[in-house]
């Protein structure tokens, strides 16, 4: 009979070569609150609780197919983000508390009730994450969300309804910014773009570079800030006076990208650091 401290050795065991403990650990208590409703304080407290045969099973094909280097999310559909639960496929990248930070960010900023009517516009949206967490949280904002891909247009369409928010998706390439837009204004415009570089690329792990979009991830090495570069293009010509564009960054790139942003004309860049001081997100004013 299979309890839940063999499972978890087993997990532990057969995960070794792709995963730290620490993380394997969490990979298992996340699919056993998922498959099991079995929450981690239970876990640490009945590991000897024996599992009925089809429990055991159902844990085990999981166990099988994070083998193979998917990710997790991918294989429960879903990943949280910011309170709300999300929607996740190949065609987009999984929801990271990065971004979380950069939501937050945003959402302290503008949640004092002055600012009822914001224009937003979140550029390379894939599942929609950062759109529809700041549609929930401002929410007599008018949100647009773009991106390339009809797939994951696809995506963040249905987990805008699921959460219950109503944004305006349009499926485009923001590199063409100046044949598709014409007098739109926004209030604050982000995007956390493709970044890593083609070196950084060889330290990834399999579950990214398997199962996540290159397209949404990676740059071409002579051209690492390609997309920051068009997007404050775009800032420059389509943010209100007192408007703000935030970027996701690449850590190794801040200062590069801050250096680049005041060169297209903005007067204040901050580079702002992540819970765990990497430089992660930069805020800029005309």
């Amino acid at each position: 009979m299979e309890t839940l401290g063999s499972i978890q050795q087993q997990f532990l065991q057969e995960l070794g070569s792709l995963y730290e403990q620490d993380e394997i650990k969490s990979i298992f208590q996340i699919v056993l609150l998922d498959r099991l409703g079995i929450s981690k304080a239970k876990l640490l407290l009945e590991k000897d609780m024996v599992l009925d045969p089809q429990q055991a099973l159902s844990l085990l094909d999981i166990l099988v197919e994070l083998k193979s280097s998917k990710p997790v999310q991918h294989i429960l559909g879903k990943a949280p983000f910011y309170g709300m639960e999300l929607l996740v496929t190949e065609d987009t990248l999984i929801p990271r508390p990065e971004t979380e930070e950069l939501v937050d960010l945003i959402i302290k900023e503008f949640e004092d009730g002055e600012n009822q009517h914001l224009q937003i516009i979140d550029i390379g949206t894939g599942s929609g994450c950062i759109a529809i967490a700041l549609q929930k949280n401002l929410s007599h904002a008018q949100t647009m969300a773009v991106d390339l891909s009809p797939e994951a247009i696809a995506v963040a369409k249905e987990n805008a309804m699921k959460n219950g928010v109503d944004i305006n998706f349009r499926c485009l390439d923001i590199l063409e910014w100046d044949v598709v837009f014409q007098e739109e204004q926004f209030d604050i415009i982000v995007s956390n773009p493709p970044y890593i570089t083609q070196d950084e690329k060889r330290e990834m792990h399999a579950n990214v570079l398997q199962f996540e979009p290159h397209s949404a991830l990676f740059v071409e090495d002579d051209a690492p800030l390609l997309f920051y570069d068009h997007i404050s293009s775009f800032a420059r010509k389509h943010l209100n006076a007192d408007g703000v564009l935030y970027f996701e960054i690449n850590q190794y790139l801040a200062k590069e990208t801050q250096e680049m942003i005041f060169k297209k004309g903005f007067s204040e860049v901050w580079v702002i650091n992540d819970l765990n001081g990497v430089p992660r997100m930069i805020k800029a004013k005309k």
